[in-house]
């Protein structure tokens, strides 16, 4: 397959593929790298406490900056005390309230879903026919969410969780974590639209830039391989129909380290300790 190189630049890179299968595979082999910190530590000299902020998160209410956000406007209340204290340490003992409601640092579900067409990643919409949380029923009794958003008509890998600390370090733009998606598109791509793509390319005054981009098949110019940290809404289909395309077929084949391999369209399962442990770790 002919290999693009990006003009004057380091930061976009080719994907050598023939297909989506190796679009991950040779990603996956540039992901590792040393673990970092461990996710989780109790408070040293406080056996058994932990801030309110990672308590509020560990309920599944919201990721921990947020957590510091309804802390500071008084929407917390700890044994029947009105907290603003973002310092303050809490043991799984005690009276945690968000609004009146009891908080519980519940158990911590993990789904790998690969998404079909035709739901929403949303837990409640009444003008969708279908969510995500359809196709889980009642299998998993904890209450959990989608982390971050494919669209209708995308297909692919989806995580989700009750889990709000992991979930805002799963989608807020510093930590980068990585997408990968197999494109379909209505004509051949032209080599040059690639190079724009890892050139960057404004979106509502954002430049978004493709870390890497290539035929997916050397055969089939209308199949693209594109990775990029960007969470833009709907941000594949505007970057390629801001150069003139139409995306017949959009599929997640990665995220944060996470492929739907072994798990068919419309199924999922539940992440195994090491993966779990790996996505806390931010070893992707």
């Amino acid at each position: 397959m002919e290999k693009l190189k990006t003009p004057d630049r380091n930061r976009g890179k080719n994907i050598k593929s023939k297909g989506h299968k190796n679009i991950v595979n040779q990603s996956l082999k540039r992901s590792f790298k040393k673990p970092g910190k461990p996710y989780f530590r109790q408070s040293e000299g406080e056996p058994g406490k932990i801030r309110l902020n990672r308590f509020i998160a560990n309920s599944g209410v919201c990721s921990r900056r947020e957590a510091d956000e309804i802390i500071q406007k008084g929407f917390i209340s700890v044994n029947g005390k009105q907290i603003t204290d973002l310092g303050i340490k809490v043991s799984y003992k005690d009276d945690v309230r968000y609004r009146g409601k009891k908080l519980s640092a519940e158990k911590k579900v993990y789904i790998l879903m690969n998404k079909p067409k035709g739901y929403v990643t949303t837990v409640e919409d009444p003008h969708a026919e279908h969510t995500v949380l359809d196709l889980i029923g009642n299998a998993c009794p904890e209450r959990v969410y989608p982390v971050g958003r494919l669209d209708k008509e995308t297909t692919g890998v989806l995580l989700l969780t009750n889990d709000g600390d992991l979930t805002g370090k799963l989608t807020h733009p510093k930590y980068e974590r990585k997408k990968i998606y197999h494109v379909f598109l209505d004509k051949p791509v032209i080599k040059n639209d690639l190079f724009h793509l890892t050139e960057g390319i404004d979106l509502d005054g954002e430049l978004v830039v493709a870390d890497a981009v290539s035929y997916a098949d050397p055969d089939d110019k209308t199949q693209i391989g594109i990775e990029l940290h960007s969470g833009q809404n709907r941000v594949i289909r505007r970057l390629f129909e801001s150069l003139g395309y139409k995306i017949r077929k959009l599929d997640r084949v990665y995220f944060a380290g996470l492929t739907k391999k072994n798990v068919q369209r419309g199924k999922w399962r539940f992440l195994s300790d090491k993966e779990i442990s790996m996505l806390k770790r931010g070893i992707f």
